[in-house]
């Protein structure tokens, strides 16, 4: 498929004047858009019940299940925006590393990457390994209709962290011994990775996902220098593979306060905020021409109705002056979240900013 396919044009022109992608674009909204990380999954018991004897893995390459889960925050939340359900390890896995993602644990890499011949093993992805992709977003993108879909992939650091450590790690300590110790079979690795991850987003797009984002995170592990030095490269790389489409692209991170102005600088659109940082703060640590994503505490929801409102509040004020803005948390929705809490978030954020 070209950059330029003519059903893709067709299917981003019904979201093109949607709040989400008026926001990502900087431009006036009637809303301040929301959506929310994590928005399909555990809180929800209709997920539940559907995924119910399902690997989480076997789900993401299951096109109707991927459609359903998709779908079920928007029906239930009327959120302004889809994100694909999958997980960040999908490209490992069709391109052919031998990896699972065990519950409670997270993903883990029978035979992690330590070495230089351990690369060969990273082969190029192609849209066939991914089928199912184009698939799923397909059948999404005729029933959202003119809600756009966002599409996603793991950075090139945070999947060369479950590669080289073998799973999730508290501190990092083969991969930063190997971005410090041995440089360049870093570089290399990940510049392997923003090929993956770069050739992953394309096919997302090029089957109708309206914007992509690129999570990090476990970028929030390193230094400005660090990621300047070991790990920017890769992920302008990623960003740089899909500029030509004009869909908006969205870089998140976690405890990246410190590397704000940096994501945006890699190529970002947007910038994803977590909780810890005030989006009129951020601003300044990004600078001009992006916009701002997020960031009221997961957390929160938790609490009364009340206090959830005026912590909204805050974020709203603090983001009063930004040049775009999309109302998100500064992470994920937490498991034992109410889903109900999610629903009554929405309203108030569209009624406060209508």
């Amino acid at each position: 498929m070209s950059v330029n396919d003519e059903a893709t044009g067709r299917r981003n022109a019904a979201t093109y004047d949607s709040a989400f992608l008026k926001a990502c674009r900087r431009e006036p909204v009637p809303h301040t858009p929301v959506w929310f990380m994590r928005q399909a999954g555990r809180s929800l018991p209709e997920y539940r019940k559907v995924r119910e004897g399902t690997a989480m893995l076997e789900s993401c390459m299951m096109p109707e299940l991927v459609t359903e889960i998709t779908l079920q925050p928007v029906r239930r939340h009327g959120v302004d925006a889809a994100i694909y359900f999958s997980d960040i390890v999908v490209p490992l896995k069709a391109i052919g590393i031998d990896l699972d993602i065990k519950p409670g644990v997270g993903p883990v890499v029978e035979q992690p990457i330590r070495s230089r011949a351990d690369l060969a093993r990273l082969r190029d992805l192609t849209p066939e390994d991914v089928g199912y992709v184009t698939e799923a977003i397909g059948m999404l993108t005729r029933e959202l209709g003119e809600t756009p879909l966002i599409g996603f992939a793991g950075a090139p650091f945070t999947l060369a962290s479950y590669l080289v450590e073998g799973g999730p790690s508290r501190n990092h300590e083969h991969t930063k011994a190997m971005m410090y110790g041995d440089p360049q079979l870093w570089a290399d690795l990940l510049d392997r990775l923003a090929e993956i991850t770069g050739a992953f987003l394309k096919v997302q797009i090029e089957a109708g996902a309206s914007a992509v984002q690129l999570f990090d995170s476990w970028v929030g592990a390193l230094a400005p220098a660090d990621y300047r030095r070991s790990v920017m490269p890769a992920s302008t790389k990623v960003f740089d593979a899909v500029a030509g489409y004009g869909v908006p692209r969205i870089h998140f991170g976690v405890g990246t306060g410190e590397l704000l102005g940096l994501l945006g600088e890699a190529g970002a659109d947007v910038v994803g905020v977590d909780w810890r940082v005030p989006l009129d703060e951020a601003a300044r640590r990004v600078g001009p021409g992006k916009a701002l994503q997020g960031n009221i505490d997961p957390a929160v929801l938790f609490s009364s109705r009340e206090a959830v409102e005026a912590k909204a509040d805050e974020v709203l004020a603090a983001a009063a002056g930004l040049e775009g803005h999309v109302f998100n948390l500064g992470h994920g929705v937490l498991p034992t979240t109410d889903p109900d809490a999610l629903t009554r978030l929405v309203e108030y954020v569209h009624t406060r900013t209508a």
